[in-house]
């Protein structure tokens, strides 16, 4: 357990965790040179913080890298990533062995120029893009109090430790993060701010001039500045950090490449490239023997002992979690395992049965919320983001806040800060256990753009969900009017995007949304009344093949195949009717999804769109990606540029988005 420890005397340890930390030093410079590029100054800066943390306090083990009840380790300033590597090869983790590190920034190397995700290796998160790192620590930490509240300390009581650099904090998801985690009072997240006053372009000086300690303590964070070289300060300020209610700022103050007379506190020795010279200098100083990529033997052993600790607390949670009893135990595997309950299904189904049978109009993004809470009742895992849109989104429902005095609650109010709320998303998909949304308007997932990108990457299982999708919003006019966003989206490389065009399919997106298990799914909805188009509540998916022929053409073979998704698969359907009705045999094929329609077999994709005849697309949004679907000669109805202010109806004649033009379209190509 987590009990505020008794600060052990250094003297009476054995390890020198001084040499340790050259062992840090000289492990990272030789990949570096190596490599022949990298960044030196954080594993060089930060060696002793790093040595302190994993010799003295953290709570791990590398023969069981993805035990539950570890502690998370985040290299915020991932382009530090030598440090990483280092810590996770002296330790003892397989994945990482030294012929891994010889070929740091090698293709096919888990040593990558920056972290990428791989738990069994030791790397909780992909980090590299500044700030996206403290983020995700922030949702880690979220993950651990929320599971605490469920499953006791017993099987849940662990701390999430983060190193971070300026320019984490200089990015604004940085701000958003101290206010929210102060705010929330998580008192087992620690950051390491590697305060060594330089940046790639100089001294923070010529950017900054704040007091970034205060901005923490503001923020409600217990603050300690200490000097980062210093191993027994080190180590009393992370033992007063773990005795603390508060999140925790250990700033640290170190210079920058330290050991490299050359560079040492430089402007350079953030990543300027090195020469043999400099660790010739650097072996002189601290008296370092070891060839390249050597150990000392003594030094190497001290450093593997360092699980020890971790081992024998692993092996008592595994008997906690086998005499827990059945029921908590099989329920904390399953999380564990992202394995659904099979009654999920069910409570969507009523749903989808209900909506289907009776008929009526609902606002999309209200359907997502019925059915979300019909979720919510059976999949206590899922916990619920949103950033201060809680009415018109709909997604809290009964749901209970997650706060510093409630967290048992599984929907966290993370205020006007998209940034933050869905990199931390990205944290609590990170650390298991957990199944995250993320809600907001679609023009706002510009904010969440970074760590959108950052799921895709790592193929976090993330769902993001959106209300406020087209010129459908009506009178918030064009800044909240997301013309192109879509297609942006269906541009980022595994990410499944999901539009569905009423109740139903907003049933099936969700099911396909939750089975999706290779990265983030965006749940895309309108904030407008949708009638209810698809009549059959059955229990298959069809919208599970990304398209299908929601109205076949009749009369004859089909001449005219009309695609849409979301709100304007209405559109579409009223202007098949015009094209009926004029004799012309006329399809209607809804979209959904595009990327699971891709993945479909040729004739299947055959079938839906049609062969030798004409396609016409209509989407309130721009046609960027739609000319894969429609060919060189086919038709589309949508934006040209960005929208306007006024009712969602006259927005939809004022730009021409309407059954008669769809039709007209389709009838000039014939």
């Amino acid at each position: 357990m987590n009990d505020c420890p008794e600060l052990v005397p250094l003297d009476r340890l054995s390890p020198d965790l001084a040499m340790m930390a050259h062992a840090i030093r000289f492990l990272s410079v030789d990949a570096i040179l190596a490599a022949g590029e990298g960044h030196q100054g954080v594993p060089l800066g930060m060696a002793e913080i790093a040595t302190t943390l994993y010799a003295r306090h953290l709570r791990f083990d590398p023969a069981d890298p993805t035990w539950p009840d570890r502690d998370r380790v985040v290299l915020s300033n991932g382009h530090g990533s030598m440090l990483l590597y280092s810590l996770l090869h002296l330790t003892g983790y397989r994945h990482i062995p030294l012929d891994a590190v010889k070929r740091f920034r090698e293709l096919g190397s888990p040593c990558a120029g920056h972290p990428e995700y791989d738990p069994p290796a030791g790397i909780e998160t992909t980090t590299g893009p500044l700030g996206q790192g403290i983020a995700n620590a922030l949702g880690m930490a979220i993950a651990e109090a929320s599971l605490n509240a469920r499953f006791g300390d017993a099987l849940v009581d662990h701390r999430t430790w983060a190193f971070v650099g300026d320019g984490c904090l200089q990015e604004g998801v940085g701000q958003e993060v101290i206010q929210l985690a102060g705010h929330l009072r998580l008192g087992k997240l620690t950051f390491f701010w590697d305060d060594n006053a330089i940046t790639d372009d100089g001294a923070t000086s010529l950017s900054i001039s704040e007091n970034v300690a205060e901005r923490f303590r503001v923020g409600g964070w217990h603050v300690q500045e200490i000097d980062g070289h210093d191993i027994a300060a080190i180590d009393a300020a992370i033992t007063a950090a773990k005795c603390n209610p508060r999140p925790s700022l250990i700033a640290c103050r170190t210079t920058i490449a330290r050991g490299i007379p050359r560079l040492e506190g430089q402007r350079g020795g953030h990543s300027g490239k090195l020469f043999p010279q400099d660790r010739a200098e650097m072996a002189e100083r601290y008296g370092w023997t070891g060839d390249s990529f050597e150990i000392p033997a003594s030094i190497g052993e001290t450093w593997r002992a360092t699980s020890s600790a971790g081992s024998r607390a692993r092996a008592a949670w595994t008997m906690r979690l086998a005499t827990s009893g059945e029921a908590v135990r099989d329920e904390f595997e399953r999380i564990q395992a992202r394995t659904l309950k099979p009654r999920w299904r069910e409570a969507i189904q009523a749903y989808k049965t209900r909506a289907a049978g009776e008929g009526r109009a609902e606002i999309a993004i209200a359907s997502s919320g019925e059915i979300a809470a019909a979720l919510y009742e059976v999949l206590p895992e899922i916990m619920t983001a949103c950033a201060d849109l809680e009415a018109p989104t709909n997604h809290k429902r009964q749901l209970a806040a997650f706060d510093a005095g409630h967290r048992s609650g599984r929907y966290l109010h993370c205020g006007v800060r998209e940034h933050a709320m869905g990199a931390l998303a990205n944290g609590m998909a990170a650390h298991g256990g957990i199944i995250p949304l993320a809600v907001t308007y679609l023009p706002f997932s510009d904010y969440e753009r970074p760590a959108m990108r950052m799921a895709a990457l790592m193929g976090l299982p993330t769902l993001f969900v959106f209300s406020h999708d087209s010129i459908g919003i009506g009178k918030n006019g064009p800044t909240h009017q997301p013309v192109e966003i879509i297609a942006s989206l269906r541009a980022m490389p595994n990410m499944l995007v999901l539009r569905p065009c009423d109740a139903v399919e907003a049933v099936e997106a969700w099911e396909i949304a939750l089975e999706h298990r290779t990265g983030p799914v965006s749940l895309v909805f309108a904030r407008q009344s949708l009638p209810q188009l698809r009549r059959d509540g059955e229990s298959e998916n069809r919208s599970a093949r990304g398209a299908y022929v929601l109205a076949e053409a009749e009369g004859g073979a089909r001449r005219i195949t009309l695609l849409s998704t979301g709100s304007e698969v209405q559109i579409a359907l009223a202007a098949r009717e015009i094209l009926q009705g004029e004799g012309i045999p006329t399809a209607v094929v809804s979209m959904p999804c595009w990327s699971l329609f891709e993945a479909q077999d040729r004739a299947y994709r055959k079938v839906v769109l049609g062969e030798g005849c004409v396609r016409v697309a209509v989407e309130a949004a721009v046609k960027f990606g739609w000319e894969r679907w429609l060919g060189e000669d086919g038709g589309f109805v949508g934006m040209t540029g960005f929208g306007a202010s006024g009712p969602a109806e006259e927005l939809y004649q004022h730009f021409g988005i309407t059954a008669e033009a769809v039709a007209g379209q389709a009838r000039s190509r014939l």
